[in-house]
């Protein structure tokens, strides 16, 4: 389940921020480019939470 929310979220940042910088350039949003920026955020987030920053005891 975490894994679905964290693609989740990296989705709703990714459009948020494809929107925004489309809007400043004034160009039209480029959803593949969304969706890829989500994939890589989404893959960056997962290695990190899972592997770099885990807890040791």
């Amino acid at each position: 389940m975490k894994y679905i929310m964290t693609i989740v979220w990296a989705v709703i940042i990714s459009f948020v921020i494809g929107y925004v910088l489309a809007s400043m350039a004034g160009e039209t949003l480029h959803v593949p480019s969304v969706l890829s920026l989500a994939a890589i955020f989404s893959i960056i987030v997962i290695l990190l939470g899972d592997g770099v920053l885990k807890e040791s005891n």
